[in-house]
């Protein structure tokens, strides 16, 4: 059946994609048992931590209300770490660490093992041989930027806030222990450096009272990116780095002493290894037995699974089709993992090493979407400015029951995503599928800062941010719309975070492009951004903008929030009120700047909601509102019965257009 796209009765509502959206991650091995967090919208969007028995039952090991999330970098992740059948998890409630019985609980509740106070903590690793955690700390106690380091918190005596055993650098990550508990690997990095731009690797020597000796720097600079530092079976030291110009992984059996060998033999020469290290905990790679390193990596934005030999180089590729997400770890016989395809949703899935077989554990939704209406996302590259070639995946509107109209071309939702400096990827992702279905064209770009296509490829946004992201969004259209794939008078542009700042900036500074805009906690001052952001990235716009305040007036010539009077397209924008990363005046100043101009915009304001929504209600909310401000804009009524939601300045618009 035909009708106008936009408006496709669709198999799936938004109710289903907030309900779908269980937030995978943090998978640990632990024996025969396997962990994972649970990020739960239908709970409030709190973490829940999931044990898998060696029996294959699958349960809670916390109480129902304790959220293990940290807030280390606002970002956090690295809340959990297991061994020996206990867990270890930071609760999102006051920061603490809490010990619980893999049972379920000790004495009737988790066990706070570290004070309440300004601390917060994660990326922790058990030290058994001397009863302890080795862990990230965040001091939150001067009133000014906390302060960062690594610290010993003892686990046979009083809580304890933790001994110092490393600080001076602005940040810490990855504490990784040797297999004998003799030496400890961490990285360490200074401002303005983000992860991704340079950081230092160090290794110590672990004393019998505990204190580091000997610590010396053993790779990594202020233009080199060392990522997941950890150790082999036999005592060599693994990790990634991009010092020649994509993450690869290297090893050394004497860290700082011999020089670091690649563990892969023949890499692809445009594959990389390594992510960047938004959030602590994540994985490339695992040790699997003596001669097996469990690893994943990225070609042309698709992820891939596979197993290297340190002994030969090797690389032999597993479980075909999988697209691994940031989550790894790997027992002798099997991997575990969070991955997804391009037609399933993500899933914690164990992966047989011998045979490839895979078994799904978890699936981040059950909902099935039959194989009809589901939009297979095609790679494509095109040219943008100065000849630059940028990338995205494009899907095409896909509903088994229902067609556009003779010779229409559907509307293109253009999506661009955080960071900047992330990536988007080719797992089936419903709220994708929630556009598709109902006749809209999404192109998700790969614009340049985006990892995943080296060094150099991050390295075209630093210093102009607001330019070749702006610049490739606009080429992706371009291109779609010269292929046919796209109607021109029907494209938004839709963002969160700095995607968010992307899509405000492609309104302003290339108008005539996009006919809306959707702003998620978007960027809309990048004054007020570098003035009020958390210590984590409160330089990273010294790299992708310059430094500050020298550069004042280049900060305001990128700043949508100036530009509003060049603005012509509605816009709706959405903000949780208790966003500490990308405050809420961001917002409420865009949103007022466009509404005194006369053009439609929206704002939506969630109470409870940090940096990225978490709750059912408010993701059912969004979606729907976003779906309705579309269909005010570019004249359909959806299929959906759902609130409509209020948009200022609409009539006069309306009015203005038809003249």
């Amino acid at each position: 059946m035909q009708k106008p796209c936009g408006s496709w009765p669709s198999p799936l509502p938004a109710a289903a994609v907030a309900a779908a959206g269980l937030r995978l991650g943090a998978v640990a091995a632990d024996g025969d048992d396997l962990y994972w967090l649970e990020g739960r919208p239908a709970e409030g969007g709190r973490y829940a931590v999931v044990r898998r028995d060696a029996a294959g039952v699958v349960a809670d090991v916390a109480p129902a209300d304790f959220n293990a999330r940290t807030r280390v970098h606002e970002y956090g992740g690295g809340s959990v770490v297991v061994a020996g059948g206990r867990v270890y998890a930071s609760s999102f409630a006051d920061q603490r660490i809490y010990r619980v019985d893999a049972a379920g609980r000790v004495d009737g509740a988790p066990v706070a093992i570290t004070p309440a106070g300004p601390w917060r903590y994660a990326d922790a690793v058990v030290d058994t041989a001397r009863d302890r955690l080795i862990a990230v700390r965040e001091d939150h106690a001067g009133g000014g930027e906390p302060v960062n380091a690594l610290v010993a918190v003892p686990l046979g005596r009083a809580a304890s806030a933790g001994d110092v055993l490393a600080s001076g650098y602005d940040f810490y990550a990855t504490p990784r222990l040797d297999p004998d508990g003799t030496r400890l690997a961490w990285l360490a990095w200074r401002h303005p450096q983000m992860p991704w731009d340079g950081t230092e690797l160090w290794v110590a020597d672990v004393e019998a009272s505990g204190v580091l000796a000997g610590a010396r720097r053993v790779a990594g600079a202020a233009d080199e990116s060392i990522y997941q530092p950890g150790w082999l079976p036999d005592g060599s030291l693994c990790f990634a780095s991009d010092r020649e110009g994509w993450w690869r992984l290297y090893r050394t059996l004497d860290p700082g002493r011999d020089q670091a060998v690649p563990l892969v033999a023949e890499p692809p020469p445009d594959a990389e290894f390594g992510r960047p290290q938004w959030i602590f905990g994540t994985a490339s790679w695992a040790p699997a037995g003596p001669d097996r390193v469990v690893v994943s990596w990225t070609r042309a934005g698709h992820w891939r699974l596979a197993v290297v030999r340190p002994s030969t180089g090797a690389l032999e590729d597993l479980a075909s089709g999988l697209e691994p997400r940031e989550w790894l770890a790997a027992t002798p016989t099997h991997a575990a993992l969070v991955a997804g395809s391009t037609r399933e949703p993500e899933a914690v899935v164990r992966v047989a090493l011998d045979t490839g077989q895979v078994d799904v554990l978890r699936r981040a939704s059950e909902l099935a979407l039959e194989a009809g209406s589901i939009s297979v996302p095609e790679a494509v590259s095109f040219l943008s400015a100065g000849g630059a070639l940028a990338h995205a995946f494009y899907y095409p509107p896909c509903n088994a029951g229902w067609a556009g109209l003779d010779g229409e071309r559907p509307p293109l939702v253009v999506m661009s995503h955080g960071g900047p400096t992330d990536c988007a990827g080719a797992s089936l992702n419903l709220k994708i599928q929630f556009w598709t279905t109902r006749g809209f064209a999404v192109v998700d770009v790969n614009y340049g800062g985006s990892s995943g296509f080296g060094r150099a490829y991050r390295e075209r946004l630093n210093g102009a941010w607001g330019i070749v992201d702006v610049a490739d969004v606009v080429a992706a259209v371009r291109h779609l719309v010269a292929e046919g794939k796209a109607d021109p008078r029907r494209v938004a542009i839709r963002g969160g975070s700095a995607g968010g700042y992307t899509t405000l900036a492609a309104l302003a500074f290339a108008p005539g492009v996009f006919a809306a805009g959707a702003s998620y906690y978007g960027v809309s001052d990048l004054e007020a951004l570098a003035r009020e952001t958390h210590k984590f990235e409160s330089r990273y716009l010294d790299t992708l903008v310059g430094p500050y305040p020298a550069g004042r007036e280049r900060y305001r010539e990128r700043s949508p929030i100036h530009a509003a009077e060049q603005i012509a397209s509605p816009l709706i924008l959405f903000q949780g009120l208790e966003d500490e990363v990308v405050p809420p005046n961001q917002s409420e100043g865009m949103a007022a700047a466009v509404r005194a101009r006369g053009i439609p915009v929206a704002y939506l304001a969630f109470e409870g909601e940090q940096h990225g929504f978490r709750r059912a209600e408010n993701i059912v909310r969004s979606l729907e509102a976003e779906l309705s401000f579309y269909g005010a804009v570019f004249g359909f009524e959806p299929a959906d019965a759902i609130e409509p939601v209020a948009i200022d300045n609409l009539s006069a618009w309306r009015a203005g257009t038809r003249d």
